[in-house]
């Protein structure tokens, strides 16, 4: 479809690289070596708008490969007399820069935060919403200690998902390789020693209580599982198989004087 006269009239013009700023190479370097070091070779000039032009040198600053110094000239309609307008050293396409910078808070990986760390939470946190409000009745009070909802913030109904999505795919959820590995109904929920989360993780999660599993003090999904099940005899035969018991011998071919 052809452009009608408007759009022409519209689109910007390409500016033309006016020639006497082209041709003040020698004021550009000057003005770029009076402002820093590492003025390199003439890279080139670019029109920017109509009189005004920069002109690109090579950095050779250790350090700065692929940057440029960029000088900013200009004049006046009708006069020959170039002035410089601005000096500063760019990258440049194939510049070495550093990486971008990311928030701390998405640098973070799970388990990072260790011993004498501390890890201030966003006000803006995704996962916590506001919760109980102080309240000057004292009977009020005390049903709240009872309740336990004393609290600034909890942990709202996305963020408890997505905590229970997470514990539930690692190390101590249904697929994890000791509960893959554990008796078929040795699960934790049906266990002895499964202490049940308090709220609405109740029925999902708890706490392993067994000294001798190795999942010991650690949050277990209830269809996660071991060995050290609490009614393993009554899953599996435990008792000793293969196993000859010898009568009892005794040797009586020395004796000892007492």
């Amino acid at each position: 479809m052809p452009e009608t006269s408007t759009a022409v009239r519209n689109r910007k013009r390409r500016p033309r690289l006016d020639k006497v700023l082209a041709e003040a190479v020698d004021l550009a370097r000057e003005a770029a070596e009076s402002t820093g070091e590492g003025v390199g070779a003439h890279l080139e000039t670019v029109a920017d708008e109509d009189r005004v032009a920069t002109h690109y040198f090579e950095s050779t600053m250790p350090g700065y490969r692929g940057w440029r110094w960029a000088v900013v000239v200009t004049r006046v309609p009708r006069s020959k007399l170039v002035t410089v307008s601005e000096v500063a050293m760019l990258p440049g396409p194939d510049a070495l820069r550093s990486p971008q910078w990311v928030p701390w808070m998405d640098r973070l990986t799970e388990h990072e935060v260790g011993v004498g760390d501390i890890l201030p939470t966003s006000s803006e946190d995704d996962r916590l919403m506001p919760a109980y409000t102080h309240s000057d009745d004292e009977a009020v009070e005390d049903i709240a200690f009872e309740l336990g909802v004393g609290r600034q913030r909890v942990m709202n109904r996305d963020g408890r998902a997505e905590a229970a999505q997470r514990w539930y795919d690692g190390d101590r959820g249904p697929f994890a390789p000791v509960a893959e590995s554990a008796p078929k109904d040795a699960r934790c929920g049906t266990c002895g020693f499964f202490l049940p989360l308090a709220g609405s993780m109740r029925l999902e999660f708890g706490a392993c209580a067994n000294l001798y599993s190795q999942e010991d003090g650690k949050v277990v999904s209830a269809d996660h599982g071991c060995g050290a099940h609490s009614q393993v005899s009554d899953i599996v035969d435990t008792s000793p198989q293969g196993v000859y018991t010898s009568v009892t011998v005794y040797n009586d071919g020395t004796t000892e004087e007492l």
